[in-house]
C-alpha cells in the first residue's frame, strides 16, 4: 500500500508541472505499443489458445498477475489469483460447467467433469474503500484442436486478448493520474467466460459486497472492424436507465479527439453472451464495448495482424474516461 501512496504522489507531483488533470495524465499512458506487447504475448502460439483449465491458461493467469504486481496494483484478496472449480457431467451426456453450489452437488452425483479455473483480480482503494467500480475482459479462450487440418490453435488476438490489453492499459492509467479514486476500482480478469461466463459467475456469486458495486464495464472484441469500409464502428451497449452514459462517452469523444463512431444501444438489462450478463442480471448498470462480428470470431485465423490497432487504442482510452467517470463522479448514481 505505501507504494501505491508513492506512486501516487510522484505522479501527482508531475501532472502538476505540466499543468494536466489528472484524467488528462492518465490517458497519455495509453498507447499502441503497449496493446501490441500485452496482445502479441496472450496470442502468441506458445499459450496454446488459452483454453480454461489448460497450461496455455494458467499462463496467461501467470502473466497478467506479472503484469499488475510490476504496475504496482494490489490484488483484490491475499492474491490476484482466486481460484474456483467448475463441474459437467460426462460429455457424452448434454450440460455444460456450472459453478454454483447446488448444481455442483448435483452433477456430484453422476459420472462427471472438472475444471479447475482462476480469475486474476486486482484492484486500486478509493477515498470510500466500500464502494466498488469494476472494468472486466475475459482472459480465455478456446484452445487447441488436434485434429484441425492447418493452423489448430485458436489464438484469440481479438476475442479477447484486446479486451485484456484495454483493462491493463486503464489500470496503469489509473496510476500514473495521481489521483486516488473516490470508488475503489476493480480490474478483473475472468477465466471460462468461452464455457458459459463461469468467472464471472463466480465472482458475483460469492463476492460479499455485491450489494456495493456501482457499476461494471465490460470489453469482449474491441480490435477489428465489422466492415473494413467503417473502420471507427464500435457498439456502445449501456444499461438504458442511464442515459448520462452515453452523455459522457460523446462528450469525451469530442472532447480528446478520438476516431470512433459508437453506435449506442441503451438495453434494459445488458445481458447476451458476455460477462456483462453475469452483472446486469444482479441489476448492476453496465457499459459493454464491442466491435461487433467478423469471419475470424470463434476460429484460428483470429491472429494480430488483422487487428485495427488504432481502434483498439481509442476505446481503451474512451473506456478510461469512462471508468474515471464511474469512479470520481459522485453524482452519477442519482442522475438516472
Amino acid at each position: 500500500m505505501k507504494r501505491i501512496v508513492s506512486l501516487f504522489a510522484f505522479f501527482f507531483i508531475h501532472t502538476i508541472i505540466l499543468g494536466q488533470t489528472p484524467e488528462e495524465k492518465g490517458l497519455q499512458t495509453i498507447n499502441q505499443s503497449t496493446a501490441e506487447a500485452y496482445i502479441h504475448f496472450l496470442a502468441h502460439d506458445l499459450l496454446e489458445g488459452r483454453e480454461a483449465g489448460t497450461r496455455g491458461g494458467y499462463v496467461a493467469a501467470e502473466y497478467i498477475s506479472s503484469c499488475l504486481k510490476t504496475m504496482g496494483i494490489a490484488p483484490l484478496a491475499e492474491t490476484y489469483a482466486q481460484p474456483f472449480e467448475a463441474y459437467a457431467v460426462e460429455r457424452q451426456k448434454r450440460g455444460r460447467f456450472q459453478v454454483h453450489p447446488d448444481s455442483i452437488k448435483k452433477i456430484k452425483q453422476g459420472v462427471h467433469r472438472k475444471l479447475s479455473l482462476q480469475n486474476i483480480i486486482g484492484k486500486i482503494e478509493g477515498k470510500k474503500a466500500d464502494e466498488y467500480v469494476i472494468v472486466g475482459a475475459h482472459y480465455d479462450h478456446l484452445g487447441v484442436d488436434p485434429i484441425l487440418n492447418g493452423d489448430r490453435i485458436y489464438n484469440g488476438a481479438d476475442d479477447n486478448a484486446s479486451g485484456v490489453s484495454a483493462v491493463l492499459q486503464i489500470a496503469r492509467a489509473f496510476l500514473a493520474s495521481g489521483k486516488q479514486p473516490e470508488r475503489t476500482v476493480i480490474f478483473a480478469f475472468w477465466d471460462g467466460e468461452e464455457k458459459g461466463l463461469l468467472g464471472s459467475r463466480y465472482f458475483t456469486s460469492t463476492f460479499p459486497a455485491l450489494d456495493k458495486v456501482k457499476a461494471y464495464l465490460n470489453f469482449d472484441m474491441i480490435g477489428r472492424n465489422n466492415k473494413e469500409a467503417n473502420p471507427t464502428h464500435v457498439v456502445y451497449f449501456y444499461t438504458e436507465a442511464y442515459p448520462v452514459f452515453a452523455e459522457w462517452s460523446k462528450k469525451d469523444i469530442q472532447k480528446y479527439n478520438l476516431h470512433l463512431s459508437p453506435v449506442y444501444r441503451p438495453w434494459d438489462r445488458p445481458v447476451s453472451g458476455s460477462d456483462n450478463a453475469s452483472f446486469a442480471l444482479s441489476d448492476i448498470p453496465i457499459i459493454w464495448y464491442h466491435t461487433d462480428g467478423h469471419p475470424d470470431y470463434h476460429m484460428p485465423s483470429d491472429h494480430t495482424e488483422k487487428l485495427n490497432w488504432d481502434k483498439i487504442v481509442d476505446i481503451t482510452k474512451a473506456s478510461f474516461l469512462n471508468v474515471w467517470n464511474l469512479a470520481n463522479d459522485m453524482q452519477w448514481i442519482t442522475s438516472k
